[in-house]
């Protein structure tokens, strides 16, 4: 390949000027030059298809380089978990060019040379690029944890969202419950959750019917045993909320109004550790799978809401739009915090809420009331506030619009409000007039608003008040009205301090973070549906969706693959139909009733991943190691021969326990409907015909 040729074929990419590649040092130096800029990789793998000789040339360039940048950022300990830099967190923290990264990587001088650009002012620019390409060299940080995954068949690639047909099945949740007799005050530990990626080749029967088990019914006299299933029943489901969409496919296909989600946000803390394949390409795979079925679930009519931070707020939109298409209805901006978050450059004060149509054309959103705040006052028709009856605008005055000057006329006495009652007609009780003010600046005659035979049918609309000069105005009463949803939303009911507060009150302490307000689902409810209609929220948390729903007279389904589903979710609603009145109960006058069947979708080998990450121990975690080279539901990828104890003794508490949950075979996870005769599930003639009712099949 000649060198006119390779200058063609990376100038197609724009990268860098021709005049680049027209060194008369000959190739290695023209490489070192390419490493050393910092181009992309791709560049290099241009060449190295042409030019054999030098495919291993880049590595050779930079081995001290990976050692030196290894050993400065272990100098920092909150860039280590279990003792190991976090590469996703570091990739992290260079995006968002944290001081403290920045600091330690100028402190060397061969390490800032080469992550740093020089300007003429001496200013130094941080090469953000540059430092991720070299984060995400597959050789830099190559530990044993990685290099034991690829041993035992456990190997990850890297591809395009939009060409991908990976399933991400768990994910690291945004909100952590802490365990038993752990206080604040007590040392911060870590939490570490488990993401999977999921190859199609890995997918055989993960994602077909599950089977679901114990059923529960609750109303206002407590729990019974679910007999028989309605299609109205309210829907509580723990399990994996990727398996539980699927399997309410055969229901609920075509049917759901709203779906309203707050996701992981994809952001981290000190106290909360993504595990080593993490990073926003996983995030947006994981939303992905999920919204790809739920879009399915929709109706024609049915539109989705999801909440988010703005650290992913343009890649899911990206994302929405490529799943949804043409079905964009809007973003609202959310007031959440309105004392801002004191961290970054920006006190960040909002969150957003993408909404989106499953069919744009067919999509009716209902109006609101207008913001209640204002109407403060209340009399026998309802609420209302006062407007000035004349016209301001002095485009509209006594010469051209004669027929709106005219008096009224006002009586003595005032009631308890301190309103005097008016007349457009002079009687022996209504004897003083009172006519339009005029402009204090030009001196224009105003008019009313209203013509008098409209003042005559409405006067009970109107009141006249005292002013402190003993002069008197006449103004309307202003009564809610429909309007369309704003895209700001500030009202002092939609903080994320609300919604801490309304859950403090229903049990007494904090036993969630950064639960939403029922006023924002309310809201969100109100916009998107009718009474009886379907609202589904497959990322449960706290429950206030399905709260919120039941307390508005709508069928709903949460699913929550977490504990807190039965103390927190589950718990909340049983306070619901009891008649709990914090939240919207008053505005809506919710007084209890009504009930919901819960149920879990059946655990086969979910029970022994739930095991590993019970576990507490490297010598537990070998006793499920040894267990597992034993099972059935050993991944087909894995080589048992090479599941060697002494190397798996050398990992980390953290690194055991995802190789153990990696060489399951999630299809395994949960027990499949067409195998729920196998008398090896133990599954009751009870739980089989409500599962025969729930898929359609009765026997």
């Amino acid at each position: 390949m000649s060198d006119g040729k390779i200058v063609k074929t990376v100038s197609r990419y724009a990268i860098i000027e021709s005049e680049k590649f027209n060194k008369p040092e000959g190739y290695p130096s023209f490489i070192m030059d390419i490493i050393k800029e910092g181009y992309p990789s791709f560049i290099m793998d241009i060449i190295k298809e042409y030019h054999q000789p030098f495919a291993n040339y880049q590595l050779k360039g930079r081995p001290n380089m990976k050692k030196d940048l290894e050993r400065l950022l272990a100098q920092n300990d909150t860039f280590m978990v279990e003792g190991v830099l976090n590469k996703n967190k570091l990739a992290e923290l260079a995006r968002q060019y944290n001081p403290q990264l920045l600091n330690l990587l100028m402190s060397d001088e061969k390490i800032s040379s080469h992550f740093f650009s020089t300007l003429e002012t001496g200013v130094l620019v941080f090469k953000k690029d540059v430092f991720l390409q070299f984060l995400n060299n597959k050789e830099f940080l190559p530990d044993s944890f990685t290099a034991y995954k690829t041993k035992i068949g456990l190997a990850t690639g890297d591809k395009y969202l939009s060409e991908s047909s990976d399933v991400v099945l768990n994910f690291p949740y945004k909100d952590c419950v802490l365990e038993g007799g752990q206080t604040k005050e007590d040392a911060k530990r870590q939490e570490i959750f488990f993401n999977e990626t999921l190859a199609p080749t890995e997918i055989n029967r993960l994602l077909d019917d599950k089977v679901l088990t114990n059923f529960k019914r609750y109303d206002k006299d407590g729990e019974h045993t679910v007999e028989e299933l309605a299609e109205t029943d309210n829907l509580i489901i723990k399990g994996n909320n990727l398996i539980a969409l699927y399997s309410l496919k055969k229901r609920f296909a075509g049917r759901v109004k709203l779906i309203y989600i707050d996701p992981p946000y994809n952001t981290g803390s000190d106290s909360f550790n993504y595990n080593d394949s993490f990073n926003h390409s996983t995030w947006l795979t994981f939303m992905k799978n999920r919204l790809t079925v739920a879009k399915e679930l929709l109706s024609d009519e049915g539109v989705i809401f999801l909440s988010i931070d703005r650290n992913e707020f343009a890649e899911l939109k990206v994302l929405l739009d490529e799943i949804f298409r043409d079905g964009y209805q809007g973003t609202v901006i959310n007031i959440s915090t309105p004392n801002g978050r004191d961290y970054g450059n920006f006190a960040q004060t909002h969150d957003y809420i993408h909404i989106y149509s499953k069919n744009r054309d067919k999509v009716v959103l209902n109006q609101l009331e207008a913001e209640k705040d204002k109407f403060k006052k209340k009399d026998s028709l309802g609420s209302y506030y006062l407007h000035p009856l004349f016209n301001s605008n002095s485009a509209f005055h006594s010469e051209n619009r004669p027929n709106l000057y005219y008096p009224f006329y006002i009586s003595d006495d005032c009631d308890n409000e301190g309103y005097y009652s008016l007349s457009v007609i002079r009687d022996e009780q209504h004897t003083i007039e009172v006519y339009p003010p005029k402009s204090q600046t030009d001196g224009t005659q105003f008019v009313w608003r209203w013509g008098k035979e409209k003042a005559m049918n409405e006067k009970y609309d109107l009141v006249a008040q005292k002013k402190n000069d003993g002069t008197y105005r006449i103004a309307q009463k202003m009564r809610p009205k429909k309007q369309i949803a704003r895209t700001v939303w500030s009202e002092t009911g939609f903080t994320n301090r609300r919604g801490t507060e309304e859950l403090q009150q229903i049990f007494g302490e904090k036993v969630f973070s950064f639960p939403k307000p029922e006023n924002l689902i309310k809201r969100i409810i109100e916009i998107a549906t009718n009474e009886g209609d379907i609202v589904l929220d497959y990322h449960l948390g706290s429950g206030t969706t399905a709260a919120v729903a039941h307390k508005m007279n709508r069928q709903y389904i949460g699913i929550e693959q977490m504990d807190y589903i039965e103390t927190v979710s589950v718990e909340r609603l049983k306070k619901v139909i009891a008649g709990e009145q914090g939240g919207i109960s008053k505005d809506v006058n919710w007084t209890g009733g009504g009930s919901f069947v819960y149920a879990e979708l059946k655990n086969d080998a979910q029970d022994f991943k739930q095991a590993i990450l019970d576990a507490t121990s490297s010598e537990q975690l070998l006793e499920l190691f040894e267990v597992a080279k034993k099972s059935s539901f050993l991944s087909y990828r894995i080589d048992p021969k090479k599941l060697k104890q002494q190397e798996f003794e050398k990992l980390s508490l953290a690194e055991q326990k995802q190789i153990l949950s990696e060489i399951i075979d999630n299809n395994n996870l949960y027990v499949n409907y067409t195998d729920m005769d196998d008398s090896d599930y133990g599954i009751s003639a009870e739980d089989k015909k409500l599962n025969h009712t729930f898929y359609g099949k009765e026997q």
